[in-house]
């Protein structure tokens, strides 16, 4: 297993460290997920305060709150991943960083 390593950023400010056979991309493209999930546990709390009005919502409306919590655990998780993903090199892919140097 090749332990070598070299790094660039592209033009377009995505960082790539290659590892062998794969090479490791840091960028933003997860910004998307980590906005909905914002969205989607905004919106649980938002019904599920609104469930609290009515006696026979009240239950449903524990539930959202419950989904909503681990949605917020889920957080820290989109904010990893989105920062660092790994992925398969393929040295054949045009504009896959310099496969010269991947030994």
């Amino acid at each position: 297993m090749s332990t070598s390593s070299s790094g660039h950023t592209s033009g377009t400010g995505v960082n790539v460290i290659h590892i062998g056979h794969h090479e490791l991309v840091i960028r933003q493209r997860y910004e998307v997920i980590s906005i909905v999930n914002d969205l989607l546990i905004g919106t649980w709390f938002l019904i599920g305060s609104v469930f609290f009005f009515y006696p026979g919502l009240t239950f449903a409306g524990t539930w959202l709150f419950v989904a909503g919590s681990v949605e917020m655990l889920i957080r820290p998780s989109i904010r990893f991943v989105r920062r660092v993903h790994l992925k398969r090199f393929n040295p054949d892919r045009p504009g896959t960083a310099d496969a010269a140097h991947d030994f």
